[in-house]
């Protein structure tokens, strides 16, 4: 016979010990941070594209800054749906 119970057995990977459960809530966690930092970045483009508009020219290192930004902000959304497609948080 094996240790490990029947439950665990018949759920697959399906990970359902107080470490696990723990880890899901971290997961959850991480991926809420993730979502309040998108929005914040975000709210960062829309306010430099407004400012921006009205015809002044920017630097140098505010483009690469702004790029760097922006290229963060689809990483974080490639991530997080990562996460969710994989079923680590849910």
């Amino acid at each position: 016979m094996s240790s490990t119970p029947v439950i665990a057995q018949n759920l697959g990977n399906i990970d359902l010990s107080i470490e696990g459960m723990r880890s899901q809530e971290f997961g959850v966690g991480v991926f809420v941070f993730l979502i309040v930092s998108i929005l914040f970045f975000a709210v960062i483009i829309g306010t430099v594209l407004r400012s921006k508009q009205s015809g002044a020219k920017m630097r140098a290192g505010e483009k690469v800054l702004f790029a760097s930004i922006i290229f963060g902000v689809l990483i974080a959304i490639v991530f997080g749906a990562t996460q969710m497609l994989s079923g680590v948080l849910f």
